[in-house]
């Protein structure tokens, strides 16, 4: 297992594998490296880093103020420095986004272009009540597998095994004896709460920052945080972006169904060129 130290004395975990194109995998919310586990294995010429955020996984655990988007987005260009790599592309998911649109703003010249996994410069209301819903919850289940057949119920996912949503919640829960647990502080949630109803930033500016680089979005069809008039204002804004709507997904699209591989191979392309 590999560590480094921020400079705020936090031990975070992280993983690097692979040749090619640097390509830094920035999370969801909650999750851990393991959130790109499903894609992996069909990123070819990538060198694909990862880490987990702090208070997230196998990362130290700290004073929840600094479990903030400002605060990861500086995690990250220390393990880009802590690893000597000058510029890398980002996948972010979700939250990781939003890191990589702070990073547009703080260490632009550290990028080579962004893939964007449902999320973009506007957050829907509605999918950040359903994040509060359960952030900092323990689930009440007994095991991963009967956390996973409760899933099968979920309209914004229809027809995903059972076996795949048992793989991924393992990614970020474990089982007890008392039961599942989640794999990160549950004080993220009053990071969380501190900004929530809070004015939204206006982040278009910062998406602007990205005009010249490859950018690449992926939405889930049935997503309650990325609109379709979003990604539209994302395409205005940036002629060349390649985009992709993945059916049966909602927040968030696991990047391996055809549609985001598609995607993630055309941005890949664009950024060697």
């Amino acid at each position: 297992m590999s560590f480094f130290e921020t400079s705020d004395g936090m031990s975070l975990y992280y993983e690097d594998a692979g040749a090619g194109v640097p390509v830094l995998c920035l999370s969801g919310l909650t999750r851990t490296v393991r959130d790109f586990d499903f894609v992996a294995p069909h990123l070819r010429g990538v060198r694909m880093i990862r880490m987990d955020y702090r208070g997230r996984g196998d990362s130290d655990w700290g004073d929840p103020t600094s479990y903030t988007i400002p605060r990861e987005a500086l995690d990250a260009v220390e393990l880009l420095n802590h690893l000597g790599v000058d510029k890398a592309a980002l996948l972010g998911t979700s939250r990781g986004g939003l890191i990589a649109l702070v990073l547009a703003a703080t260490a632009r010249d550290r990028l080579m272009g962004v893939a964007f996994n449902d999320i973009g410069p506007v957050v829907e209301t509605g999918g950040l009540d359903v994040i509060m819903g359960y952030l900092g919850v323990h689930p009440p289940f007994a095991t991963l597998r009967d956390m996973a057949l409760a899933r099968q119920d979920d309209p914004d996912f229809p027809g995903v095994p059972t076996t795949r949503w048992e793989t991924f919640l393992s990614h970020n829960h474990t089982e007890t004896a008392e039961g599942v647990r989640i794999g990160y502080d549950p004080k993220l949630r009053d990071a969380v709460a501190a900004g929530f109803g809070q004015p939204a930033p206006d982040l278009w500016p910062v998406f602007d920052m990205l005009a010249d680089l490859p950018l690449a979005v992926l939405r889930g069809a049935n997503s309650d945080l990325l609109s379709a008039e979003t990604v539209a204002e994302m395409a205005r804004r940036h002629p060349g972006l390649i985009q992709a709507v993945v059916p049966d997904r909602g927040h968030i699209p696991f990047l391996d169904e055809p549609e985001a591989l598609h995607a993630l191979t055309d941005w890949l392309e664009a950024l060697k060129k």
